[in-house]
């Protein structure tokens, strides 16, 4: 069963939040316990009435006073909280893609790990806030095979629910040849399969790969392909087996491989809490023994680990 860590807080009352907030952010200084407290525990669809709520009551926008009044990360997770998702995943993108470097693995996160639908979302959302196009944007800020898989993800055109057994073999065999030719046409192959594929296919294809190899895909893209044309292939497949793993493996990478990555750790945090970060806690803990909750207490302090343990969630005996 796929969960998140934030539900809908039951006897919501959104003006009752928003004169919280309002106490909160007008004081000589900001109570940030209070912030946490209301924006950590209601859910998006809430926080956004609340906003509605603050506006009504104080004529000033509830975002704008939050980013005056907080600094550094934990003004990033409050705000980013704010957020519609597609908004978000919007936000983050622009930020990728137009920042002073270009942030792959943010492009990689989130365009590997939407579906059709909430690519769509992004996209209008994208257009919305920035006037820009999404794909034109991809194009021009990123380049070679990396940016062809990423313009081919960006169209949320993969099949859904359909899968064709008798197609799975020729699909692995095209795979595999892939990972030995090397050729732009090949490499052209292996992302057209990988991306417009239905995730039900695809499973039945890595399969057919692990017979047809005696290799696992992943094993085999690594061996054949570097940079983030190779990053991006392993991320596809990784999020079609199982996204919750996907998602606990670049936490614990942007926690311990960079010296605690915030950006990465926020956004999979935020994007991921009404979907599925309990599962992705509970692969965190499997897989590394440690628990998220604990990394994130190691490494963060002050108001910005309270925020990130409050979106984190769970019971005493994950920590």
């Amino acid at each position: 069963q796929i969960q998140g860590t934030i539900f809908p807080a039951p006897n919501f009352n959104p003006v009752m939040d928003a004169q919280l907030l309002g106490g909160a952010l007008q004081g000589i200084s900001c109570e940030k316990d209070v912030l946490i407290d209301v924006l950590t525990q209601r859910c998006n669809s809430q926080r956004l009435m609340i906003a509605e709520a603050y506006r009504d009551m104080y004529g000033r926008d509830l975002v704008t006073d939050l980013k005056e009044n907080l600094s550094h990360h934990f003004k990033e997770v409050m705000v980013g909280l704010m957020y519609p998702p597609a908004s978000y995943d919007a936000h983050e993108l622009w930020h990728a893609l137009k920042g002073v470097d270009t942030e792959e693995r943010c492009l990689i996160d989130i365009l590997a790990s939407r579906s059709n639908m909430e690519i769509f979302q992004m996209k209008e959302a994208y257009l919305m806030q920035y006037n820009n196009d999404l794909q034109q944007d991809i194009d021009s800020e990123t380049s070679g095979h990396f940016r062809d898989t990423l313009m081919n993800l960006a169209q949320g055109t993969r099949m859904e629910g359909y899968a064709d057994p008798s197609a799975a073999a020729q699909d692995a065999m095209i795979l595999w040849e892939a990972c030995q030719q090397k050729t732009g046409e090949h490499k052209n192959m292996l992302q057209m399969i990988l991306c417009n594929k239905s995730y039900q296919q695809l499973w039945m294809v890595f399969q057919e790969f692990q017979n047809i190899s005696g290799q696992d895909i992943v094993d085999a893209i690594n061996e054949c392909y570097d940079g983030y044309f190779q990053e991006l292939l392993v991320a596809i497949v990784l999020c079609i087996r199982d996204k919750p793993s996907y998602f606990a493996y670049r936490l614990y990478n942007a926690i311990h491989d960079y010296g605690f990555h915030n950006k990465t750790v926020i956004r999979i945090l935020i994007a991921r809490s009404e979907i599925d970060l309990m599962n992705i806690r509970q692969r965190y803990k499997e897989r590394y023994g440690k628990s998220l909750f604990h990394d994130i207490k190691h490494f963060a302090s002050g108001h910005y680990e309270s925020a990130l343990l409050a979106i984190c969630a769970g019971d005493a005996e994950d920590y």
